[in-house]
């Protein structure tokens, strides 16, 4: 299978969606209902989100017959192809609906393409806001722009990366030891907190924020971000050799079995390599 080819592909419909978005980002848009998690964010959808999906497929449904490949998007019900396929498209067309729903930067569109086993092999996000591309294909490194990518930590303080604020987050005390934690090991001046992006342009701010991480904490509510909201950034930051695991710093299940939700493991990227054990004895 070539991957290249795959990740061309994937990119045009990135784009394409991209320009859809585009058009309507200064509209003001019907908001829909839908069956999701346990918060709003994972419940809202809009026409803008299901047109870019309409225009994603368009462009991958032909790869998926040529090359015997399963699809999970977010907007359509789960075939469950990616159970029987060895590999399977992964589509966010629009994450960070809310802060497209507010004008607020913070929405993109993520594609991956995913082994069956999980391992994510290809990974496209473009933001709208900043016509910023970025994409990575497995064992060829990662790029913005299309020209190869090296991240740079640059700030003297600790970004957190988050959809909602700190202070908003159940078990935000355990959160902020995880900080305060990583400010001394790192011998950090002071945190900062940059918050009201979805999670796939949290991911991507934290790369461009350093030293900086994003995490979602395990919980038992079904919620904490879908495959989709992490499949296309864990194949970034796997190929810029950083750490995008579950809280307890294992691979991500990138295709479980029951559900989409990744409540129960939780979710852990950060710019920086690790030297500490961040994790806490949390449930």
């Amino acid at each position: 299978m070539d991957l290249q080819h795959l990740a061309n592909i994937a990119i045009e419909a990135a784009l394409s969606a991209g320009k859809i978005i585009q058009k309507h980002m200064n509209d003001n848009i019907v908001v829909e209902q839908k069956e999701g998690g346990s918060n709003y964010a994972s419940q809202v959808v809009t026409k803008v989100d299901r047109e870019c999906e309409r225009v994603i497929l368009s462009y991958l449904m032909p790869t998926c017959k040529t090359f015997d490949i399963g699809i999970l998007s977010e907007e359509t019900k789960d075939d469950r192809s990616r159970f029987e396929k060895d590999f399977f498209w992964c589509i966010d067309p629009m994450d960070g609906t809310l802060a497209f729903i507010n004008k607020q930067p913070g929405f993109s569109v993520a594609i991956a393409l995913i082994a069956r086993d999980g391992t994510p092999v290809i990974g496209v996000v473009f933001d709208p806001s900043t016509e910023i591309l970025y994409h990575a294909i497995k064992g060829n490194g990662a790029y913005k722009n299309r020209t190869s990518w090296t991240v740079k930590n640059t700030n003297d303080y600790l970004t957190y990366l988050t959809d909602k604020k700190l202070r908003d987050t159940p078990k935000s005390t355990e959160i902020q030891d995880i900080l305060n934690t990583h400010k001394a090991n790192l011998g950090l001046k002071g945190i900062k907190e940059m918050s009201g992006a979805g999670a796939v342009m949290c991911a991507i701010l934290a790369l461009e924020n350093g030293p900086s991480c994003f995490l979602k904490l395990p919980k038992k509510d079904l919620g904490g971000g879908s495959v989709w909201d992490f499949a296309a950034t864990a194949c970034i930051y796997q190929e810029l050799g950083l750490p995008a695991t579950n809280f307890k710093g294992e691979t991500l299940d990138l295709n479980k079995k029951d559900d989409t939700f990744m409540n129960h493991q939780g979710v852990y990227y950060s710019n920086f390599k690790n030297t500490i054990d961040y994790r806490h004895s949390i449930s």
